[in-house]
């Protein structure tokens, strides 16, 4: 269990390292910060002070082993608009992206994953089909399209509910619904096709032929197999619960992290985006290494097989 556990941090730790070096590398060369915060027309001693107090005017590799190595004693580094610190320009926008993306993450399981299996166990059935049409238009509209449908429906024309902002809770149900449409819909499909998989499994033919009832083999047998896969899915979101709403929260004027990614994008505030990637794949990184770990307490085999490698 160690090694299989040393093996997964030890690519845990790779990935983010590979994630801060594409970073930097693709942030310096999509454009000078220089110019789109200084504008063309500011004088070339004031863009060139400006490159030199920010170390932009030193080669990449000296920038990169630079940041790489304030990276290694907690510094994120600081905005080039305001000059505060970017992890707590960062740290402000967390709680209120969390804020949408919980409730959400709440919706896709709780919604999701009960469709799927209830879809299953009822295959070509009225449910069956109504669930995966659902669920296949759920998957295929756009978040941003959804969100707009909804403000349209429920803020324009019907005014049940405000259209962006974050003033009070009704703010946040259209943003919720949203984001958790699309991930039920993905698991519901997901969920549903694993147990298909393990229900005509040979393992439960023989549960059935020995007596045990229906419902005490898909308890025992369908559903813990079946989550293999469905974890795997669940993980994935976990890990995308910051990145996900950069689409939702512009749409809704919601003050999180994705909108901020978008603000910094825009003005090239390099430590900003760096630092709210960087978050973004530390967050993933976790996520993809808790489900490594459950995946070794469903199936043993593949803790073995980790350590035989």
């Amino acid at each position: 269990m160690l090694r299989f556990l040393g093996t997964r941090l030890a690519r845990a730790l790779l990935t983010l390292a590979l994630v801060v070096t594409f970073a930097f590398v693709v942030l310096r060369l999509s454009g000078d910060p220089a110019l789109l915060i200084m504008s063309a027309d500011a004088p070339p001693e004031a863009i060139a002070a400006f490159r030199r107090a920010w170390g932009l005017d030193d080669p990449l590799w000296v920038q990169y082993l630079r940041y790489f190595g304030a990276i290694l004693h907690g510094d994120l580094g600081q905005s080039m608009r305001d000059g505060r610190s970017a992890i707590e320009l960062v740290a402000e926008r967390v709680p209120a992206t969390l804020a949408l993306t919980v409730p959400a993450l709440l919706i896709k399981v709780g919604l999701g994953i009960p469709a799927g299996v209830y879809a299953a166990l009822h295959r070509n059935s009225w449910i069956d089909r109504g669930v995966m049409f659902l669920a296949v238009a759920g998957f295929t509209v756009p978040s941003f399209v959804l969100g707009l449908l909804l403000v349209l429906v429920f803020a324009v024309q019907l005014g049940w509910l405000p259209s962006g902002g974050q003033d009070s809770w009704r703010h946040a149900v259209l943003p919720v619904i949203t984001l958790g449409m699309g991930g039920a819909a993905v698991l519901a499909r997901f969920t549903r096709s694993a147990m298909l998989e393990v229900l005509g499994q040979p393992y439960m033919r023989t549960a059935l032929s020995k007596g045990v009832p229906w419902h005490v083999a898909v308890r025992r047998h369908a559903l813990p197999n079946a989550a293999i896969p469905t974890v795997t899915i669940v993980g994935f979101m976990v890990g995308s619960l910051l990145a996900g709403a950069v689409v939702v929260e512009s749409v809704f004027s919601w003050p999180g992290v994705g909108r901020l990614l978008v603000v910094a994008v825009a003005n090239r505030d390099l430590a900003v985006v760096q630092c709210i990637l960087l978050l973004v794949a530390a967050t993933m990184v976790t996520a993809n290494l808790l489900v490594d770990l459950l995946y070794g307490m469903l199936d043993p085999r593949l803790r073995i097989s980790a350590g035989k490698a």
